[in-house]
């Protein structure tokens, strides 16, 4: 065979062996990738799969046989190679034909066998390189069709930092640290605490109401912050910053009580359990204390109920062998036992407690406008009056009674118009209530509770004196006429004692009156006690200590040119059934309120002849002498004062 004709026939060798690798379809398991001879042609060498797994381990350059690429390049599939594939092919087939031009110039006749080889590793170097290269534009293809359709879709991405508040804290505490930004500084006692605002205003709700609302402290640069301990104050500034607390139990009542200043919620719970875990027989009492004086509820009670276990204490060597302790066991003992012996065991011990008695309201009364509606409340702790709330309208000559800690406010003269109308007042919610009315309108009435209902007793219903009573029932809502008195009585003073209903002195439409009677809830009956040695009208009346007194009052009704107002003040013994004189008022006092609260009794307002009084007394009776109190802040006559005892 000639060179030239050798070279034509290389040519279409190589052209069919280029048909049998790229064009016709592999024989054969999927798996091992081996191919079917085809008739006319020998099968040679090495299969070429098995060839380029062995190559690419040599260079470690293509991966597992799993790749999708290498699948779309090593495993074909029937139908259209995909377009990479074809790319591929093309530029192998262009390699092949470009190498075999090459070798036309040389004469030599190059063996079958060599060209075979040469050309299968042509083409594995190919494969390789064009591999590479297709992941590199695969993982192009995909990040640019990625992108385009969140253009397309106008998608758009969100950036969560989880961390950030806490380096933001972190930021603000170095500023701290440097002194830096700091726009207030708290002064207490000896420290100086530069702070920032913002950060302060975030964690404390006090802070927040300083300086975000039109006070004096919202502009100055220096606050000075009273009746906090400094150390407890730096330390919760600290806190604000670092959300990190030291709790020692030598600082920990210092640190609670700051923190409730501030208002700072998990501190003060944070604190409260700390004390609560220091409970003991020989604290507990103190933790109670100072529980109740920050008002932190939840360690006041625990503490309560820690002190009522009494199995360790009543065995404890401490109070048993104690001989003071056990003398005060059995004065205390005596005391409740026996109720009717108090009065000739009166003490320091036996004074309640000021965070016990409750609180003073005095409602409504005549003032220098005809008629004021306002209630004022004093509060023995802090010795002063406090305007509290408002009638919803103008009351004169009417009465009120407490139930379940509420005021009942009943009857009444609004102008010439005598009232039957009822309100009850919640101090609590300072909410106002129409209750059911009374049957008979009345004004000068007197008012009182005894063992659950409430009594409204005589008073003028506009064109006369009344002696009739209704009593309000709380469980049925409505009321309902008892046993009338034996005298009608105006300007009456009423009050309970002793499981009686006392009615005393008052006017009946000629005079005033000396006389008094009680009421017998059980047998339905008014009856007559000892009268008082002078005639009263416009009285005060109230029960302290077992006894019944009555206040002030005058003996003949204004019209008369003869009434003297009076500053004489009764006692009423109802055991021996006797009156007798206690030291009188500083000064004469008509249509003056009485009330006790604590271990006194007060007098409020009243009219002395010529003002209208805002002057408070109380009496000791163990002294026997009335001392002048805070007075009130609107002078009134015919007020109605009453002890409110709130939880």
């Amino acid at each position: 065979m000639s060179v030239s004709g050798k070279k034509e026939f290389d040519v279409k060798q190589i052209l069919r062996l280029r048909w049998r690798w790229f064009s016709h379809p592999f024989q054969g398991s999927t798996n091992t990738g081996s191919c079917l001879q085809q008739e006319g042609y020998e099968h040679r060498g090495t299969p070429v799969q098995g060839r380029l797994k062995s190559h690419s381990r040599d260079r470690n350059g293509l991966k597992k046989s799993n790749s999708p690429v290498h699948h779309n390049i090593l495993a074909p599939v029937p139908g259209p190679a995909p377009a990479h594939q074809r790319a591929v092919q093309n530029l192998q087939q262009h390699n092949l034909i470009v190498h075999f031009q090459a070798n036309e110039d040389t004469p030599k006749a190059v063996p079958e066998k060599n060209l075979f080889q040469e050309a299968c590793g042509k083409r594995a170097q190919d494969l390789e390189m064009m591999a590479d290269d297709n992941i590199e534009d695969s993982t192009a293809r995909l990040d640019t069709q990625h992108s385009e359709e969140m253009n397309a879709t106008g998608s758009e991405e969100q950036f969560h930092v989880i961390n950030h508040a806490e380096q933001t804290l972190r930021k603000m505490e170095n500023y701290l640290k440097e002194k830096q930004l700091c726009d207030v500084l708290l002064i207490a006692g000896h420290l100086r605490i530069p702070a920032h605002r913002l950060v302060l205003s975030a964690v404390s709700d006090y802070f927040a109401a300083m300086f975000t609302n039109d006070v004096l402290e919202a502009k100055q640069e220096e606050v000075r912050m009273e009746g906090v301990d400094p150390n407890a104050l730096n330390s919760l500034v600290q806190y604000a910053y670092t959300g990190v607390l030291q709790l020692k139990e030598d600082t920990i009542e210092s640190l609670l009580a700051a923190a409730c200043l501030l208002q700072l919620t998990q501190v003060i719970d944070v604190c409260s359990n700390f004390l609560i875990k220091q409970l003991h027989p020989s604290n507990c009492l103190g933790i109670r204390s100072f529980g109740d004086a920050q008002g932190c509820t939840e360690l006041l009670n625990v503490a309560h109920k820690y002190t009522m276990l009494l199995a360790d204490l009543e065995t404890s060597s401490m109070f048993t062998g104690d001989l003071e302790c056990q003398k005060l066991l059995m004065e205390a003992m005596k005391y409740h036992l026996l109720p009717e012996r108090r009065s000739m065991m009166q003490s320091p011990r036996t004074k309640p407690r000021k965070s016990t008695v409750g609180a003073l309201y005095a409602v409504g009364g005549m003032d220098a406008m005809k008629g004021t509606t306002t209630i004022e409340k004093y509060d023995l702790r802090t010795n002063s009056w406090l305007h509290i709330g408002t009638m919803n309208g103008r009351r004169l000559q009417f009465g009120v009674a407490v139930i379940d800690n509420k005021l009942y406010v009943v009857g009444g003269r609004d102008g010439l118009k005598t009232l039957n109308t009822v309100e009850c007042f919640n101090p609590v919610g300072r909410i106002w209530t129409v209750m059911p009315p009374m049957s008979t309108h009345r004004h000068g009435l007197g008012v009182a509770t005894l063992e659950g209902p409430m009594y409204a007793v005589g008073g003028h219903d506009g064109w006369s004196y009344l002696n009739t009573v209704e009593r309000w029932d709380p469980e049925g809502r409505q009321w309902n006429y008892v046993a009338s008195m034996s005298t009608p009585r105006s300007t009456v003073g009423v009050v309970a004692l002793n499981n009686k209903l006392y009615a005393i002195g008052g006017r009946d439409g000629s005079s005033c009156l000396k006389s008094m009677e009680y009421f017998d809830p059980h047998t339905n009956k008014w009856s007559l006690c000892a009268p008082m040695s002078k005639r009263r009208g416009g009285v005060g009346v109230a029960t302290y200590n077992g006894f019944l007194y009555v206040v002030g009052g005058h003996d003949a009704p204004a019209s008369n040119h003869c009434s003297r107002l009076s500053d004489c003040v009764e006692r009423y013994d109802p055991k021996s059934d006797s009156w007798s004189t206690v030291a009188p008022l500083s000064v004469p006092r008509d249509a003056v309120a009485v009330c006790p609260l604590g271990d006194k009794l007060y007098v409020v307002g009243g009219y002395d002849g010529h003002t209208y009084l805002n002057t408070v007394e109380s009496y000791d009776a163990q002294r026997n002498e009335w001392k002048e109190e805070v007075p009130v802040n609107i002078g009134r006559a015919g007020a109605c004062v009453v002890v409110v005892k709130l939880p």
